[in-house]
């Protein structure tokens, strides 16, 4: 589950604290336990990323559904 503190995230902090949970992975050296939580931390981040970009895509599309029913309705004014 998301916690309030990352639903507050902004998609760019969401990616950068992400990328940091990912390059800690790769890096190794990390206890079984730091990567669990990290792997968990990790989940969390993308769930917010997700979020933040399914909301861009339902807003272009929104855009664009309204600027093409202005198309129709103008040619269809013609």
């Amino acid at each position: 589950m998301t916690s309030k503190v990352d639903e507050a995230l902004s998609y760019e902090q969401a990616r950068d604290e992400l990328i940091e949970v990912v390059r800690r992975l790769e890096a190794g050296g990390t206890t079984l336990e730091e990567s669990l939580a990290l792997w968990e931390r990790g989940e969390e981040l993308a769930k917010v990323c997700r979020r933040w970009l399914e909301g861009a895509r339902a807003r272009l599309d929104a855009a664009l559904a309204e600027e093409e029913a202005r198309e129709e309705a103008q040619e269809q004014s013609e």
